[in-house]
């Protein structure tokens, strides 16, 4: 493994750290969280890496990697979907991981039950191409949503049901709460109706109102909530907060491993889900003989498509225990902290004639929202610079953040002021081949630049990594556009070229 020497703290780092620690307690309030950087986190710091995409990725501590290879290491695990001694085994583990994601989530098992999936994505599909959608009933979804929940509009538009996005609006990209009981009053109580919005945006950090899910209940709404950018820094109370579907990667949580996913789900929801095909390990019995005989095993095992990734369900109980030693409310009340100092330095940053800098896309106080920041840079004269240039300067100083529009579309269109005609132009004829292509093209016809700069926090974050990317930043001040070097789109070559030199 190659190694690099950790980065020199900057001249000003300590009166910073002492003045930040003095407006934000909370954060020395959390200095177990120092140690856990220096021991299960210590490559961050010994290879010089300032990671700042945790709404792309969580990073998994070396203590969960320990805890799952002895595991497997001193075990023999089979294939659960039988009675011998080691698919037993390994069904015991299964089952455990299962009662321990409702444990974490305070999910009375009575009530919850947890779908193991691939990642939110496969949740998200699960529920789509399940969901009862007739025509009468409705979809209702905000435009800040992921497009694994915009993808769940073709089901409903297939089986004849309305589809209604709710506007959000600039600047903070939130959707007001009477807009939303607005289209929430207009369910036809008779039919299948599903609300969907996510608990935290995984474009601008906003935290939508969890009030909502009971608001669309009392007007005949089942609720998804998506977690997957929630859950990783801020509880998630589900004996308090009661959404129908949970859809979660277990991965943005705490890193390791990829692959398993969860859907959470009341019974009562669950019953009313009719999957369109089966598989192996979804049946108790079927026939070949009659082309109609099938029978679904009741319950969560009816919807996990043939064998579940079951090396890995005991890590996640593993990463959901390392979670909780470190402590949830610890977690959040860090990232808060290093957010809010990275808001207040962000905005304030300038150009000598006085113009900002940061243009942030989203609140700029920490008031309901969490520890992701869209923003885009500007010039003296107010052009965008050019996404690709950032992200390559950042990647020269082991600098990780997340460029593009998310997978949230929505909200990228309402932050760029993209007009619905401006976008039809994309959809006629050929679609542009990559979003490199779309945004050069709509650069040129309008002179618009859709795209975004996003930086994350989680659990490793802490001051030395937003001290290093504030003084990044401060690096374009009254620079042009325009004169800022090209740079192609790193590749992982050229990552592993130049730490390797």
């Amino acid at each position: 493994m190659t190694q690099t020497t950790p980065r020199p703290l900057p001249t000003g780092y300590a009166a910073a750290l002492t003045d930040f620690t003095r407006r934000y307690p909370d954060y020395a309030a959390h200095a177990h969280l120092d140690a856990l950087r220096a021991t299960d986190y210590a490559r961050l710091d010994r290879t010089g890496h300032v990671y700042l995409d945790y709404t792309g990725g969580g990073l998994y501590a070396e203590s969960q990697l320990r805890k799952h290879h002895e595991l497997l290491a001193n075990n023999v695990f089979g294939n659960p979907h039988s009675q011998n001694p080691t698919s037993l085994a390994m069904t015991h583990l299964v089952e455990e991981a299962r009662a321990y994601v409702l444990h974490f989530f305070n999910a009375d098992p009575a009530e919850y039950t947890v779908i193991f999936t691939p990642n939110a994505s496969g949740a998200l599909k699960l529920v789509g191409e399940s969901y009862p959608f007739a025509p009468g009933g409705r979809y209702a979804l905000l435009y800040d949503n992921h497009n694994s929940v915009n993808g769940i509009r073709e089901f409903a538009r297939a089986r004849g049901a309305a589809v209604s996005y709710i506007p959000v609006s600039l600047p903070d990209l939130r959707a007001p709460t009477p807009r939303v009981l607005a289209v929430l009053a207009t369910a036809d109580r008779a039919q299948p109706n599903l609300f969907a919005f996510p608990a935290q945006s995984n474009f601008s950090g906003v935290q939508h109102p969890l009030e909502w899910a009971e608001a669309a209940h009392a007007h005949g709404w089942d609720v998804l909530l998506d977690g997957a950018a929630f859950t990783p820094t801020n509880r998630l109370d589900l004996s308090r907060v009661k959404p129908d579907f949970v859809p979660l990667s277990f991965y943005k949580i705490f890193g390791y491993p990829t692959g398993v996913g969860a859907l959470l789900v009341r019974h009562h929801a669950l019953a009313k889900l009719r999957r369109p095909w089966f598989a192996g390990g979804t049946i108790t019995i079927t026939s070949v003989q009659g082309e109609g005989w099938h029978s679904l095993i009741p319950g969560a095992a009816g919807f996990e498509d043939g064998t579940v990734n079951y090396l890995n369900l005991p890590a996640v109980e593993i990463g959901l225990r390392h979670i909780e030693a470190i402590g949830i409310d610890a977690i959040h009340a860090r990232v808060m902290a290093l957010t809010g100092w990275l808001l207040e330095q962000m905005t304030a940053l300038a150009h000598s004639s006085g113009a900002p800098l940061v243009h942030i896309f989203g609140p700029t106080q920490t008031e309901a929202r969490g520890g992701t920041i869209a923003f885009t840079l500007r010039d003296p004269t107010g052009e965008d610079f050019d996404f690709r240039r950032i992200e390559a300067a950042a990647a020269e100083r082991l600098i990780s953040l997340r460029t593009g529009c998310f997978c949230n579309p929505g909200d990228g269109e309402v932050a760029h002021s993209l007009t619905r005609a401006e976008m039809a132009c994309y959809f006629t004829g050929a679609p542009p081949s990559s979003f490199y292509e779309f945004y050069d093209l709509l650069h040129v016809a309008t002179g618009k630049t859709p795209s975004t700069l996003r930086i994350s926090l989680g659990v490793a974050s802490n001051f030395a990594d937003v001290y290093a990317f504030v003084g990044f930043l401060r690096e374009f001040c009254d620079r042009r556009a325009a004169d800022l070097p090209w740079a192609p789109e790193p590749t992982l070559a050229a990552v592993r070229q130049r730490d390797a030199a």
